[in-house]
């Protein structure tokens, strides 16, 4: 068999169309524009399978476009069959683009079901929003969780707030038991001592009057009177031992006032309230700190100036009242100490100053102000002073308790109000805002006010019929 390419048998496809300029041209355009459409198919698919690299089924379009690449070489196969008679190259061309054909539509038939198993742009743009939903509802619930982390540490601070108040008052009422017992026990040996005293200055008055007696009688050359005499210092005695005795005096006496005041302050009768004279308590709380109150060789004497005005007693609970007084002028005298130790050493005689004001704004308010010339409070701290473990004092100095405590006490117990004005290196001063009757009275006032107006009302209303 000769080859192919040499058999010359064949006449060119034109002379089938009779060499027609009109028909061959069309047929040439034809098949030109299918070729380069062909043509340009599988490039977009190259493009489109290069842009989207999750894209299903890569090698059925790798098939198509070699079908369709095929399907165009025999569109330009064609066209040059027109001139050259190559038939048996076009149909090699054929049978490889038969043989494309073939595999693709054999490897397209199981590929089908699992193409229509893709789910559509609808069923995806739902399962979209059905995620876009789950997602914002997880992101609802995580914002929940959040407020509810937000609202279990408020209520764990609330909580570890409420333990301290607790610790804090059984401690004040273990120590308020302890200190009733002292007093308890102390107190009759201070009275005796304190009593006796008296009696002993009218003996001792009365011995010495015996013994200018004795002087007088006896010769002053006996001997052995002189050399006792001089042994005991006699003159000195006689001179010192009513100073002894008066210093006696002053210091029983000012142990019975620190034993009132302990006692006044340490009020076990908390169970219901009692109308306090708030300066009493005020005086109370100076008598026991005024051990701070005095000169030493580190700190200067503070002062303590009084403005007390004219005030009526106040329903309240005078323990707990004595406790903020305390607090707050413990504060006081510790932001005193504070200023005179960062100041310089030829500073340290002027003397800090603590002033105490009371008054009453309107007939049914009492006002207290307590202001030092400290080193007062840190900016950022101000708004903060009264909230639970925050404090101004070096680590281990204070549990930052004291306000809070101070706050909690004469607003949810007393319902007044607490409230601080400060100013770095200017001082701080504290008011305590008290009404004169307690809450319950107040409502208790008012429901029977509300009453009285009623029967009034009513009664008016009978007279009118």
């Amino acid at each position: 068999m000769l080859p192919l390419v040499t058999i010359p048998a064949y006449i060119p496809h034109g002379h089938c169309y009779l060499w027609q300029t009109r028909l061959v041209g069309l047929h040439i355009v034809s098949d030109l524009l299918i070729a380069l459409s062909y043509f340009s198919i599988p490039l977009a698919l190259v493009y489109f399978a290069r842009k989207r690299q999750d894209l299903p089924f890569k090698e059925v379009f790798a098939l198509f476009g070699a079908f369709i690449v095929f399907c165009g070489a025999t569109h330009l196969m064609a066209i040059w069959t027109l001139w050259h008679p190559d038939y048996w190259q076009s149909g090699l061309l054929k049978a490889a683009t038969a043989l494309v054909s073939l595999t693709t539509a054999v490897v397209l038939v199981p590929i089908v079901p699992r193409a229509l198993a893709l789910p559509s742009p609808e069923e995806l743009a739902a399962v979209n929003a059905a995620l876009a939903e789950e997602i914002g509802q997880h992101q609802a619930e995580e914002q929940q969780l959040q407020e509810q982390n937000r609202t279990l540490a408020v209520t764990l601070s609330q909580l570890r707030q409420a333990q301290m108040v607790l610790v804090q008052n059984e401690k004040m009422s273990s120590l308020g038991q302890l200190v009733a017992g002292m007093i308890h026990e102390l107190n009759n040996p201070i009275s005796f001592i304190y009593g006796n005293l008296f009696h002993m200055e009218t003996y001792v008055h009365s011995l010495f009057r015996l013994l200018e007696a004795y002087r007088g009688c006896c010769s002053s050359q006996n001997e052995r009177i002189v050399a006792v005499a001089k042994e005991i210092d006699l003159e000195f005695v006689v001179q010192d031992l009513p100073r002894l005795l008066g210093s006696m005096r002053t210091g029983t006496s000012r142990v019975r006032e620190i034993m009132s005041s302990l006692r006044s302050f340490s009020r076990l009768d908390e169970s219901g309230l009692k109308r306090a004279d708030l300066h009493k308590g005020l005086d109370d709380t100076l008598t026991l700190l005024s051990h701070r109150l005095q000169l030493n060789s580190h700190l200067p004497e503070i002062s303590v100036v009084k403005h007390y005005g004219e005030i009526q007693k106040v329903e309240c609970y005078p323990g707990n009242l004595n406790q903020v007084f305390l607090n707050l002028l413990t504060n006081a005298l510790d932001a005193l100490e504070a200023q005179t130790l960062v100041q310089a050493p030829a500073s340290l005689a002027t003397a800090g100053k603590i002033e105490i004001t009371t008054r009453m704004p309107n007939p049914e308010l009492i006002r207290i102000e307590i202001c030092d010339s400290g080193i007062g409070i840190p900016i950022h701290l101000r708004n903060r002073i009264f909230d639970p473990f925050v404090t101004t004092k070096p680590v281990g100095c204070g549990i930052g308790m004291g306000l809070a405590i101070s706050y909690q006490i004469v607003t949810e117990q007393h319902g007044g109000a607490l409230t601080c004005q400060s100013e770095p290196g200017k001082g701080s001063t504290f008011v305590i805002e008290l009404p004169v009757r307690s809450p319950e009275s107040r409502r208790i006032y008012t429901e029977e006010a509300d009453s009285a107006c009623t029967q009034a009302l009513g009664a008016e209303v009978l007279i009118g019929v």
